[in-house]
């Protein structure tokens, strides 16, 4: 009977290790379209044809007439969105990865609140893991005032396949007629001005015109998925107007349908380089196609300057994995550039001073396969000027990094690059 009882405890056990192996594999899969090569040089990003390949191919159609305004650091961005959210008559709709607790989510609970209880539809989706940090107390007041609040895929025995496919998109649509979109979180770590350590550095942007439906069938796309319900009417999708002259379309992805589009776009918008490639990346881990397309850029005398985070970094482990990779980047003249004052957080791809593209995509395998992403892209020269002005002043904070420091880096440095390196596409 021992003997019995043993032999099946073995089987429970190989069958439940078998179960947990064959989710995490689910978890670490990958969408079924996937690209081999990167992209040929063809045209540059303002020629015609790369504006039609951008919206036909791979996203949505590039429309013109919106104004965008770019909101630098805590101090700029929090006032705009929580001015733009009191401002709203009709709809909010306001999806976030991180959401914790402190005294900014206290300031936007309390706005979303009073614009719920004045009767104005407010829809909150934050994601579970990105809101750990979150008291289920300030749902609770929220949803008292009438704020439809939902957490994204959280964490189920049914849902374990899908745990490591998180929303990292932040969108915030007002009225339908304004959008917000970046890099920040609603933490505390984001307010200030980037002064030091306990305040990050970031951009966020506020867009008005005929682009902004698109941010509105973005945020639909996820709460579909988590409520089955959509958003629909004048209130959510009113006639738009132009607002500018700006040229501008919303990219997303997700693993269920259109991750690698992100990823498509990013290679296309590299390999149609001609003069410069400026990025400021806060998780720099890229893959083969994109090492291949940057070196690819260098070899047509593409300047190429990568801002990243230096010593004020939350993730080491992306640090180590982003270094691991360059070599080949530095040999072949590439300028990479560490943020010295605080941890820096922004996201953005500046392409011959004509092309921008910012939002919530981080220049990493994890956000070009496994998150839901969104990235606006902007065809404007005046635009990219001064988004390209904004990038150098962040450099002149920062410290070059050559490939005689990558030489010399510690001993120590280096096998940490060797532990994280093979579970680089989770970071």
């Amino acid at each position: 009977m021992k003997k019995f009882h043993g032999k099946a405890r073995i089987v429970v056990a190989t069958a439940l290790l078998s179960l947990l192996a064959f989710v995490l594999a689910m978890n670490f899969s990958t969408p079924e379209k996937k690209l081999e090569h990167a992209p040929l040089h063809r045209h540059g990003v303002g020629d015609p044809q790369f504006q039609r390949e951008m919206g036909v191919m791979l996203g949505p159609s590039i429309v013109d007439g919106n104004r965008i305004v770019d909101l630098q650091n805590g101090d700029e961005i929090f006032p705009s969105m929580l001015e733009a959210i009191a401002s709203a008559r009709q709809s909010i709709t306001f999806e976030t990865y991180i959401y914790w607790s402190g005294t900014i989510g206290e300031r936007f609970a309390e706005v979303l609140s009073e614009r719920a209880a004045a009767g104005v539809e407010v829809n909150v989706l934050i994601d579970w893991a990105g809101s750990a940090k979150m008291d289920d107390a300030l749902i609770e007041r929220m949803r008292k005032a009438g704020v439809r609040v939902e957490r994204y895929r959280p964490l189920r025995w049914y849902t374990l396949s899908r745990i490591n496919n998180r929303t990292h998109r932040k969108l915030l649509v007002v009225d339908g007629r304004i959008a917000f979109t970046g890099g920040v979180g609603i933490a505390d770590g984001w307010t200030g001005n980037a002064g030091g350590p306990g305040h990050w550095r970031d951009m966020h942007f506020r867009i008005e015109g005929p682009v902004v439906p698109q941010f509105q069938a973005a945020f639909n796309d996820n709460w579909i998925k988590t409520t089955g319900t959509m958003l629909h009417g004048e209130r959510y999708f009113p006639v738009q107007e132009h607002a500018g002259d700006v040229k501008a379309h919303l990219f997303m992805s997700s693993p269920a349908g259109g991750s690698e589009s992100m990823h498509a776009m990013y290679l296309m918008a590299l390999s149609s380089a001609e003069k410069s490639i400026d990025l400021a990346a806060a998780y720099f881990v890229p893959d083969e196609l994109i090492i291949q397309a940057l070196l690819a850029a260098r070899k047509r005398d593409v300047r190429i300057r990568i801002l990243l985070p230096g010593a004020h970094t939350d993730s080491d482990a992306v640090r180590h994995a982003s270094r691991a990779s360059w070599e080949a980047l530095l040999r072949a003249g590439v300028e990479i550039h560490e943020y010295r004052p605080t941890m820096m957080h922004s996201k953005m791809l500046i392409v011959d001073r004509e092309m921008v593209s910012v939002g919530s995509t981080n220049f990493d395998i994890r956000s070009f396969r496994l998150n839901d992403e969104a990235s606006l892209n902007l065809y404007d020269r005046a635009f990219a000027e001064r988004m390209t002005l904004v990038f150098e002043q962040d450099l002149a904070a920062s410290s070059p990094y050559g490939l005689k420091k990558w030489q010399r880096r510690p001993w120590k440095e280096r096998f940490m690059e060797t532990i994280v390196l093979p579970i680089r596409s989770q970071l």
